[in-house]
């Protein structure tokens, strides 16, 4: 087994797990647990990691992490004028669905 990351929370550590599942990597969340002793042992110990069963999967897996932590974000102008970023599809400011 390899280690292939540590993770900030959980949630992401499962979602990471779970997509290189998906492309045929077999990945495994380690720690998952340790979130409640945290201050009895020093927080950054006590993160999920993400690890790999086969260590010959390692370039494809980090490939695939790297994507998945990299995500390009929608950056659009509303017909209002208003600049709209990140992952939103409607205008903050005046409800307009971003242009297809």
């Amino acid at each position: 087994m390899l280690r292939l990351t540590q993770a900030p929370n959980l949630a992401m550590a499962t979602l990471w797990a779970d997509a290189l599942a998906v492309e045929g990597i077999a990945a495994s969340v380690q720690r998952q647990y340790l979130a409640g002793i945290a201050g009895d042992l020093p927080p950054d110990q006590c993160l999920p990691e993400v690890w790999i069963l086969h260590p010959i999967q390692e370039a494809a897996a980090r490939t695939l992490l790297h994507h998945l932590q990299n995500t390009p974000q929608h950056r659009w102008r509303c017909v209002c004028g208003e600049l709209v970023e990140g992952g939103f599809e409607q205008c903050w400011n005046c409800g307009a669905w971003m242009p297809r």
